[in-house]
């Protein structure tokens, strides 16, 4: 308001006395002035302003097509995942699924077979055989004698097989020799991932039968009838599984004893 006012005053001096510089003013013409004046030329060293190219009224129906050329400049992606649920292999597996045209033939369809896992946890008691569970775990390897006949088994009965008289415990010698051998090379499913394997008989001094056990420390592809008679040491698991798998035996020759 005070520059106003002081413009009106001394003719717009800042200063009074001293003569006031106006600045010169830009006049220009619109482009629609210079059409109605018949196309006016421009000063030179001024560059012409593009107007607007006039816009045209689409039909309604046309407004959503898209020329050719444009579809094919940017085709439509579409993304199949994004329509449909992932497909996993989690589930039931479904090997048989039929189904007859005609519902009345239901009766006689064939039944549908799946795969699926079991796994189920049960009590199991080994009765008269506990002891023999019991002497694993504490290195000892158990046999039992008849009361009657004096007839000696390494693997343990409650009775004898030869006269029915009940039995008792007694410790089998920790070593004895190979009275045969067989290489597996398949087995149940607990001992498939340790396939091959070699399955021995051994035969302890002073014992009627003979103890079924695995014998380790031997190549089973280097297997040899030499192995027959071979001199064998009983070792144990130091932590027990209360499997019969708890003791095997090693050869004695180079295998030090523990």
């Amino acid at each position: 308001m005070a520059r106003e006012r002081r413009r009106r005053e001394g003719g717009g001096a800042r200063h009074p006395g001293r003569p006031t510089k106006r600045r010169p003013v830009k006049r220009t013409v619109s482009a629609a002035r210079r059409r109605e004046a018949g196309g006016a030329r421009r000063p030179a060293g001024v560059a012409a302003k593009r107007s607007p190219a006039p816009r045209v009224a689409t039909p309604p129906a046309e407004r959503g097509a898209k020329s050719p050329a444009a579809s094919a400049r940017k085709p439509l992606r579409i993304y199949p995942e994004q329509f449909a649920l992932p497909e996993t292999d989690e589930g039931t597996v479904l090997f048989n699924v039929p189904f007859p045209a005609d519902l009345q033939d239901l009766k006689s369809m064939a039944p549908i077979i799946i795969k699926q896992p079991y796994h189920i946890d049960y009590i199991h008691s080994y009765g008269q055989d506990s002891p023999f569970f019991a002497g694993l775990a504490n290195r000892k390897l158990l046999g039992t004698v008849c009361t009657a006949c004096g007839y000696r088994y390494a693997t343990p009965k409650r009775h004898c097989m030869e006269c029915g008289a009940e039995c008792d415990w007694f410790e089998l010698p920790q070593e004895g020799r190979v009275h045969t051998f067989t290489v597996c090379h398949f087995g149940s499913e607990e001992f498939l991932k340790e396939t091959p394997f070699v399955l021995a008989l051994i035969e302890f001094e002073g014992v009627n039968t003979l103890f079924l056990t695995r014998l380790v420390g031997l190549d089973p592809a280097d297997a040899s009838l030499d192995w027959v008679g071979m001199k064998v040491r009983a070792r144990f698991r130091r932590l027990s599984k209360f499997k019969p798998t708890d003791v095997y035996f090693v050869p004695t020759e180079g295998v030090p004893a523990r």
